[in-house]
């Protein structure tokens, strides 16, 4: 299957980035609209208690698991925001390593939010993302 998203690295900009600054997707594209991957498990309580990284990575995984069922992987994500309730930026940077990881080579663009709090009991990471696909 052809892949739909297309990124844009701009040597205009700085290559400091660990990211694509932009992507495209065909018109024929089907969207997807990911509601924010949570870190939590499977019976409801939430995963890697005070350890951004290790909540980074159960929301990472259930990311996989909503796009799979959707139709989709990781490369075929467009975008990402990737939430931390946290002041530290030290935090922001450890959950950030854990999906820029993740998604390896497709190094789609992202964005890096700290925010106060998050929706569930010690949670302190989400990651929203929209894919593009070809059926």
């Amino acid at each position: 299957m052809a892949r739909a998203v297309t990124l844009i690295r701009s040597a205009s900009l700085s290559g400091v980035a660990e990211y694509a600054y932009a992507a495209t997707a065909p018109a024929e594209a089907r969207l997807i609209f990911l509601a924010g991957a949570c870190p939590l498990l499977a019976d409801g309580s939430t995963a890697a208690v005070d350890d951004y990284a290790g909540q980074a990575a159960q929301a990472l995984a259930n990311l996989r698991t909503a796009l799979a069922d959707a139709g989709a992987t990781l490369t075929d994500v467009i975008s990402t925001r990737v939430l931390v309730a946290s002041q530290q930026q030290a935090d922001l940077v450890a959950a950030w390593q854990v999906v820029r990881d993740g998604f390896g080579e497709h190094d789609v663009p992202s964005t890096l939010f700290g925010v106060t709090v998050l929706g569930y009991d010690d949670q302190l990471v989400e990651i929203e993302a929209v894919a593009a696909v070809v059926d």
